[in-house]
């Protein structure tokens, strides 16, 4: 399961003279992530580099470093940790010591990645929708039944012919639902989840 962090977070570390500042936080938008992004670069440094992934969008810059050495490996930072909804801010103050390539990546990234290892973070529930219509007689034992399949939600409104049921749970979970309805009722009702 993916995770996204529960707050924003910092690290900060020196190598080879030069001051690596890393600021992350967990976003909704792609305009969270650029609201974040210039609120924490800082014009007096060399470089602020980034990276955010939110699904399957992400974005990355280098900000002036050589190609592919610095909102790369940030982004890979993001990634090898499996999280989600994420942006990630390195400033760099250089401080004359030529890193080259490598040791470009490696900064960043490293930084990036000890910064987002030592962050709280929270799993992602993917959830998805369903419905189906129930009798009346049926709604009692389907509802408590359904209720231990754990984060799901239900909602119900009710008809002249019985009651409609809408139904909230974790994706990978509507194959249990789907059985408990049609088990529960006899086959006389579906739990239905379009796609």
């Amino acid at each position: 399961m993916p995770h996204t962090l529960v707050a924003a977070a910092e690290f900060v570390q020196d190598i080879k003279k030069s001051r690596f500042i890393a600021r992350a936080a967990p976003i909704a938008s792609e305009e969270e992530a650029k609201a974040f992004l210039a609120s924490v670069s800082d014009p007096a440094a060399n470089h602020n580099c980034w990276a955010f992934r939110l699904g399957q969008a992400y974005r990355f810059s280098d900000d002036g470093e050589p190609s592919g050495t610095a909102g790369k490996p940030i982004l890979q930072a993001i990634d090898g940790q499996d999280l989600d909804g994420v942006v990630v801010v390195v400033t760099r103050f250089f401080g004359g010591i030529l890193l080259g390539s490598g040791g470009l990546m490696r900064a960043y990234g490293g930084t990036a990645a000890q910064m987002l290892r030592a962050a709280d973070k929270r799993e992602i529930i993917l959830m998805v929708s369903g419905f189906c219509a129930l009798s009346f007689s049926d709604l009692a034992l389907v509802k408590s039944r359904l209720t231990a399949i754990p984060h799901l939600v239900l909602a119900e409104s009710f008809t002249a012919e019985g009651v409609d049921l809408a139904v909230t749970l974790r994706q990978g979970d509507e194959d249990q639902a789907i059985r408990l309805v049609r088990d529960l009722t006899s086959g006389r009702s579906s739990l239905v989840f379009p796609d």
